[in-house]
């Protein structure tokens, strides 16, 4: 009888992490850095373990846990991107790697899929395939309903409650890239705004003023505009900000052994202090029918 990972398999699959007293409207978003690997899914795939935790945004859920202390919260995925990626549309499926036939409804086209990095990726970043073989339909299909679908569902309810305590929610999808990755040479990191639909323009200056006068190299959009969360949140015309943060990993990660450096405390406190600055320009106020309400 085959074996098939279970959501037993996380305990628990993703936590929110919630401040003392919520008093921003941000909310932070880590949907790469889990590295709680299932022993099946170790067993069904061909890759080393610490081949497969290079997909991750290793310990970025910890560089932004600090942030926590403007009064906002922190969602993590604890289970591996190379299982399920959060950053993708829900049934973004790539036929290759299943065995029997996918839903009619499943998009099997988009160029993610193409490249093998569909919601349930086949390769790692540097496109090494994961399995040694096809996995059952029904088994992708159990992870999205189980995972995915009740990651998304809390992320949208933590980004109402911000919108509805102070009128608007400030989302930030925290994510690394790898040094290798094409058109990073030079830039420490990338704000992504999917070219301003996603989050109004002052958001971002905030963000990029503060980590200039750091002294990061940051660029927006390019190579990275925002994936699925960034795209599907942002909605800028509702008072729902969403940008995406792409930090290069030689700022704090030692890639090949993925061991945090000796950078790693500056970082934090850097990023904490663009965290400051924003919930401070959107001035943390909750809405005065709201603390009526209470």
């Amino acid at each position: 009888m085959e074996q098939v990972e279970r959501v037993e398999d996380f305990d628990p699959p993703f936590e929110t992490i919630e401040p003392v007293h919520l008093a921003s409207p941000l909310i932070f978003s880590s949907p790469h850095s889990g590295s709680a690997y299932p022993q099946r899914f170790l067993d069904a795939s061909r890759l080393d373990p610490l081949t497969l935790r290079r997909s991750e945004d290793a310990f970025v859920d910890e560089l932004f846990l600090p942030c926590v202390a403007v009064g906002a919260p922190l969602l993590r995925a604890l289970f591996p991107r190379a299982y399920l990626d959060l950053n993708r549309e829900p049934y973004e499926l790539d036929p290759q790697i299943f065995q029997g036939r996918l839903p009619e409804f499943a998009n099997t086209r988009s160029l993610r899929v193409a490249v093998g990095l569909g919601t349930i990726p086949r390769v790692v970043g540097d496109a090494q395939p994961i399995y040694r073989g096809p996995i059952p339909v029904a088994e992708g299909l159990r992870r999205i309903e189980t995972l995915y679908q009740p990651y998304h569902a809390q992320l949208k309810a933590l980004v109402e409650r911000a919108r509805g305590w102070f009128g608007v929610a400030v989302l930030l999808d925290c994510h690394s890239m790898p040094s290798n990755a094409a058109d990073v040479s030079g830039f420490d990191i990338v704000l992504g705004d999917r070219y301003g639909a996603s989050a109004a323009p002052g958001v971002v200056d905030i963000l990029e003023a503060s980590l200039k006068s750091a002294g990061y190299v940051v660029r927006r959009n390019k190579p990275f505009a925002g994936g699925f969360i960034t795209e599907h949140f942002g909605v800028p015309a509702d008072g729902v900000h969403a940008v995406q943060i792409e930090i290069a990993r030689a700022l704090y990660l030692d890639e090949r052994k993925i061991v945090r450096t000796e950078r790693w405390p500056a970082l934090q406190e850097d990023l904490l202090a663009a965290a400051r600055a924003l919930a401070l320009e959107f001035g943390g106020n909750p809405r005065a029918d709201r603390l009526a309400a209470e």
